[in-house]
């Protein structure tokens, strides 16, 4: 998974230099050759520019190696992965970011996730988002705008009544015991997950403690018509395009799935849960 795309940058200008001095090239060479400037050769060699896929055809061409442009690009792929900084996102407040998440998942036809610490978005009650948006505001010292953000957050949820569209959801159990709220809320929340299992666009699973497992939770993790992957972490969201992050994340889905409860046993484990409430 690429996190440190200014890392992944030098890396790849240096495959750049390799490439060019093993053909015996300067950087003035090289840049007479593409017609550039000599400046353009230095930052893309020391990570300072990102190249186009343009340029590494062209860089490739220029070094004698054309069959190293496919790795090249490869490379340029995972750098391309898109990392953003919570605090930026929410410096006007949530509204915007849960906004944006309206409209992505209205573009979405399928969508694989896995929440390890809180009930998904997706599914969540209007009382449960307040309570979770309105202590994230406080840790990130960002605006209030929790009521906003939660009209917001409950209009995402129109999509699973929307035809031709799959949500396959995975739970780690120990998120329907974390009191991030007050346990009526929690209670309300359980119920309303009780409910979706059976809905026709949603196939909900719940990982047991205890479950026999191939591979244990880190993170939670969204799969977008398996074209991208988003991972939120304290500060960051990532977003993955890579060919190897989209197979690496789809069989970790997988496996977590080996290990789920789904239908009537996942709503047993669920009633269980919210009686133990009271």
């Amino acid at each position: 998974m690429t996190t440190h795309p200014d890392a992944d940058r030098s890396a790849l200008g240096a495959r750049l230099r390799e490439l060019r001095t093993d053909a015996g090239l300067t950087g003035k060479d090289v840049a007479a050759r593409l017609r550039w400037q000599r400046s353009r050769v230095s930052r893309l060699e020391t990570g300072k520019q990102t190249p186009t896929p343009t340029d590494l055809d062209q860089w490739a061409a220029a070094a004698g190696e054309p069959d190293t442009a496919a790795g090249l690009k490869s490379r340029l792929r995972g750098i391309r992965s898109q990392q953003r900084a919570w605090r930026r996102q929410l410096a006007s407040g949530h509204r915007g970011v849960q906004e944006r998440y309206v409209a992505e998942y209205r573009r979405t036809s399928a969508l694989r996730g896995y929440e390890a610490t809180v009930v998904p978005g997706l599914f969540q009650t209007p009382d449960y988002a307040h309570h979770l948006l309105l202590a994230n505001a406080d840790l990130m010292g960002t605006p209030r705008d929790t009521e906003a953000a939660v009209r917001a957050r409950v209009k995402r949820q129109e999509v699973l009544y929307e035809p031709d569209k799959t949500f396959r959801v995975l739970l780690w159990e120990g998120a329907l015991h974390a009191l991030v709220c007050p346990r009526e809320v929690m209670a309300g929340q359980l119920d309303r997950l009780i409910n979706l299992i059976g809905m026709p666009s949603v196939s909900f699973g719940v990982v047991p403690l205890g479950a026999p497992m191939r591979i244990t939770p880190r993170h939670g993790f969204w799969i977008f018509d398996e074209e991208r992957v988003v991972v939120e972490t304290i500060n960051t969201e990532l977003r993955l395009e890579s060919a190897d992050d989209l197979a690496l994340y789809g069989r970790v889905w997988d496996r977590l799935s080996e290990s789920a409860l789904h239908g009537a046993a996942a709503r047993r484990l669920l009633g269980r849960t919210r009686a133990a409430l009271g």
